[in-house]
């Protein structure tokens, strides 16, 4: 059944933490203590994303930049356009916490590995996916906190300094990435002999920050403030958001004539939205936010777009070995 539903075990170990997190909440002393271990995490995290970036993969994916500019204008444009056509209607029935959390999420980078992990079972454009998708996240570090301060964080009571969530998203995320890169050569066959060392990591980090961000939550009283319609209402949301996206992806590429394997990594590539570079950059730019309710939104559209780009990129290959 959880083949069935594609819901890996990932999965499951975050609605471990969120249920965890409910139970058991980490506060005070222990919860600074923690979040600095959390950071420490993220900053491995991303010096391991970028030891396992190659270099030649993305020398020859960079030359498609056709196939880029599409999937750049889905991620940083018609998502954030659809998320803000879509505030008259959401923030009556989510609420401020919630319709900012949507509205982060359509401001999010793509996602790189169940990107690239969906192009190669679909068999697309497999090193396209890798630059595109990698590209997505680096320029989403700038891109992204840019976006959240002139539409969310600018609107509302408290100042906001871009530049310093900026300066501190380059520090914790792209300097490690870069510094990756650097050292891939000495690190990556490492990597390669204890794959499940950076798996560990990989999904550690990103469960240390939900159980986190959901612990400050539910101190502050969030399943007082969250109803079961409104949460029926959220997931409602992000499934009209995921299929209309899916279906210009689908469309869009074909009508400009791309190839098949193109039209494959640009649909994986810019329907996704990414957890976990979402996660830690929601840690830093909404400071003194709940930040419970700002991530559930990535977190449901997360599992939603997995279950449905799974049996897509499954159907897709079984039609590709028949033609």
């Amino acid at each position: 059944m959880l083949k069935l539903l594609a819901i890996d075990r990932f999965t499951l170990l975050l609605v471990l933490m969120v249920v965890l997190a409910s139970i058991v909440p980490i506060s005070g002393q222990a919860a600074d203590i923690f979040a600095v271990i959390t950071t420490i995490a993220i900053a491995i995290l991303f010096f391991l994303h970028g030891a396992k970036l190659s270099r030649e993969a993305v020398v020859q994916g960079m030359m498609d930049w056709k196939l880029h500019g599409l999937v750049f204008s889905f991620t940083f444009i018609l998502f954030p356009i659809l998320g803000l056509l879509a505030k008259p209607i959401l923030l009556p029935l989510l609420g401020q916490q919630l319709y900012w959390g949507f509205l982060f999420l359509c401001f999010l980078p793509s996602t790189v590995q169940s990107s690239i992990a969906f192009t190669s079972i679909a068999n697309g454009n497999v090193a396209s996916a890798v630059c595109s998708a990698s590209f997505s996240n680096i320029i989403g570090m700038f891109i992204t906190p840019i976006l959240v301060s002139f539409f969310i964080l600018g609107q509302s009571e408290h100042g906001f300094d871009p530049t310093a969530s900026i300066i501190k998203i380059t520090l914790l995320l792209l300097v490690p990435f870069i510094l990756g890169q650097i050292l891939r050569p000495y690190v990556y066959p490492k990597m390669q002999k204890k794959p499940s060392i950076v798996k560990a990591f990989d999904q550690g980090s990103i469960l240390m920050v939900v159980y986190g961000a959901f612990s400050g939550a539910v101190v502050a009283g969030l399943w007082h403030q969250i109803e079961g319609q409104t949460l029926l209402i959220l997931i409602l949301a992000c499934s009209v958001l995921l299929t209309m996206v899916m279906l210009l992806a689908l469309y869009i590429p074909k009508w400009l004539g791309f190839k098949r394997a193109d039209q494959v990594a640009i649909f994986f590539c810019g329907s996704k939205k990414t957890l976990a570079s979402g996660v830690p950059m929601a840690q830093i730019l909404f400071i003194g936010q709940p930040l419970g309710m700002i991530v559930l939104p990535i977190m449901i559209f997360h599992q939603i777009q997995l279950m449905v780009c799974g049996m897509i990129a499954n159907r897709w290959s079984k039609q590709s070995t028949t033609e």
